[in-house]
């Protein structure tokens, strides 16, 4: 076929597109006959819960969600002391019950390391029966979980970690866009929080301390993003591409989130315990951030400094709401991506830069990130005084491949979702939108539209533009066999 031809798409597989994607993208789509063996012997002999475990099933523990959700991770509840600190539960899947080290179970997890949520299919790194079954902290569901407990003090400093084994039972199973709602004043509160005062204290205790938790990371630099992420509902021959935007309720689970994990670093790294810590390094184009930033009237620190960009982003949030998650976008893509290191003890740690924290692992999400797991096992070694799972050199090789694999992941995802977007947008080739440069590189200069979101390569008039800058662009051709979608500059 032509490369400007426009291909026949209206039967266009985009499932069995998304599986080829994963196969070339070193993905396996398929859990391979010795993982599903295991599972069957699961299913006959479910491993039993550790003995010395603390039983907190009493506890008013809550989880928050997508709303179509089952691979639930983490619950979470607080409460006051006397002194007035706030003390933080955090309830983390004990996944690794399930899934041991040296498993088939394992050993497929460490090929995919991370669920890949492709739009039009999931590709779990665990089978369903776990990571939305067995290893998912359900509603009304006894479950074995591994607790990160701190203290917030009046001060908002975090101290008294604790972390421990127990039994918990989540007593509701909440969603981002309903709880979100609410907390921000936008609606009423769905039912289970409107059929309990209890657990609607509990939840604006939660809110109300992991707001605390997150101006004090602006206090050191934590940088103010608010970008929009898409969610691609596809139903037979219907395709919508929706916005979701940070609200109250996804703010809370990411803060308390970020305290968890710095927590469990804290701690490895108190115990002298070799870890995988995932870090932002210095931007690489701060040059341009500072561009962005004199554009709009604020003169930056010619070196990259943290605090002052946020100081700029706060303000502009402030300034011009409207437009602020382009500009974090352009930040976002300026900054470039995480990676994940082996930090040894003694060693000097390596900061995260977008979060101002130079104390940060991932924790929190064993059923759908290899780290985390890996993470989890390093903690119940700690706790049960044995030694490291890991030697240096395995973690080492490990940290290399979670990083090559999320470079993976983002170019597997952009993929299918540009598969499916030009499907989408098939019908509207000549259409006109606003959109934000958010890429120039030697392969070309990439855009997103911001209405709806969608991303696309800018084939004509991409002379003198930058990432940060805003056009106009017309819709050319789509391409969903190759997962092409076309703009041109509009003057």
């Amino acid at each position: 076929m032509n490369a400007h031809q426009q291909p026949n798409t209206e039967t266009f597989d985009l499932r069995s597109a998304a599986r080829e994607s994963m196969t070339e993208h070193g993905f396996e789509p398929d859990f391979p006959p010795d993982a599903r063996g295991e599972v069957a012997k699961l299913a006959a002999d479910p491993p039993k819960m550790n003995p010395a475990a603390v039983d907190l099933r009493e506890l008013l523990w809550s989880s928050i969600d997508n709303d179509t959700s089952r691979d639930l991770d983490q619950i979470e509840y607080a409460d006051k002391l006397p002194d007035g600190s706030i003390r933080v539960l955090i309830g983390i899947a004990d996944v690794d019950l399930f899934v041991p080290k040296g498993s088939a179970l394992d050993r497929h997890a460490s090929v995919q390391t991370v669920t890949i949520y492709a739009g039009i299919e999931n590709f779990s790194m665990l089978p369903e029966e776990l990571s939305t079954g067995w290893t998912s902290l359900l509603e009304n569901e006894d479950r074995a979980s591994v607790v990160t407990e701190f203290v917030v003090d009046p001060q908002d400093n975090v101290n008294s970690i604790r972390i421990y084994p127990a039994v918990v039972r989540n007593k509701a199973q909440l969603a981002y866009s309903s709880v979100g709602a609410w907390l921000d004043g936008k609606a009423e509160a769905p039912a289970k929080l409107a059929a309990s005062a209890d657990l609607q204290a509990q939840l604006r205790l939660q809110n109300g301390v992991a707001q605390r938790l997150r101006l004090e990371r602006y206090k050191r630099g934590a940088l103010n993003i608010e970008t929009i992420e898409t969610q691609t509902i596809v139903q037979g021959a219907d395709i919508q591409i929706e916005a979701q935007q940070r609200n109250a309720a996804t703010d809370l689970i990411e803060d308390f989130m970020i305290a968890a994990n710095g927590a469990v670093a804290r701690t490895l790294r108190e115990k002298r315990i070799s870890s995988i810590r995932r870090i932002v390094r210095t931007p690489r184009r701060w040059d341009r951030i500072v561009q962005l930033a004199a554009g709009l009237g604020t003169k930056l620190p010619e070196q990259p400094d943290s605090k002052a960009l946020n100081d700029f982003l706060c303000r502009r949030k402030d300034e011009d709401p409207d437009h602020f998650p382009d500009l974090s976008l352009a930040v976002v893509k300026l900054l470039g991506p995480g990676e994940y290191v082996v930090e040894r003890p003694g060693g000097t740690p390596e900061g995260h830069f977008g979060l101002a924290v130079e104390d940060y692992t991932h924790s929190t999400a064993p059923n759908r990130r290899y780290a985390d797991l890996v993470t989890q096992r390093l903690v119940k070694a700690m706790i049960a005084g044995q030694p490291s799972p890991y030697s240096d050199e395995e973690l080492t090789a490990i940290a290399a491949n979670c990083t090559a694999k999320a470079t993976a992941e983002r170019k597997l995802e952009r993929h299918i979702q540009k598969q499916i977007a030009a499907v989408a947008l098939q019908h509207r080739v000549g259409a006109l939108f606003r959109a934000i440069v958010t890429g120039v590189t030697d392969r070309g200069t990439f855009v997103r539209t911001l209405e709806p979101h969608v991303d696309g390569m800018l084939v004509h008039g991409q002379q003198g533009v930058d990432v940060g800058d805003e056009l106009r662009v017309k819709l050319l051709r789509t391409d969903p066999v190759h997962g092409f979608i076309d703009f041109a500059r509009v003057a």
